[in-house]
């Protein structure tokens, strides 16, 4: 009778979740406003840091999937004045944009972690890009 009771509250546990728990929790999260705080460019021998910007660049990312900015969406640039918009995909990790021209072959990730939102460039060198929710 006993080995009865473990094996149900066994199974009831390893079935109570599914694996798109994770997933609807990090996307609820992830919608909103983030704001530009640190950017990182290494010169290619391992010693780059990221630095403190200072920067007005907020991304938005809207529960329908889409994307939109007040600065590029294709670079690291801390300019606030060239509003660009796309699409995210909370499965891959994955930003794309019409609007970046160099595109071909690269993909933009990011990744979150603590209270930051990470995104990664398409660079030859680690090219990221530090946010914090605002909103």
């Amino acid at each position: 009778m006993r080995n009865g009771i473990l094996y149900v509250a066994l199974f009831a546990f390893l079935f109570s979740c599914n694996s798109n728990d994770d997933a609807t929790s990090s996307e609820t999260e992830l919608i909103g406003t983030w704001k530009l705080v640190e950017n990182y460019a290494d010169p290619g021998d391992g010693s780059g840091d990221f630095e403190t910007v200072d920067s007005n660049k907020t991304i938005q990312f809207h529960s329908d999937g889409s994307i939109t900015s007040n600065g590029s969406l294709c670079d690291m640039s801390i300019q606030s004045t060239t509003p660009t918009s796309g699409t995210y995909s909370s499965t891959d990790f994955t930003i794309n944009s019409e609007d970046c021209t160099n595109s071909s072959g690269f993909n933009i990730t990011y990744t979150m972690n603590n209270s930051f939102l990470t995104i990664s460039y398409p660079c030859i060198e680690s090219c990221l890009s530090k946010y914090v929710k605002v909103q």
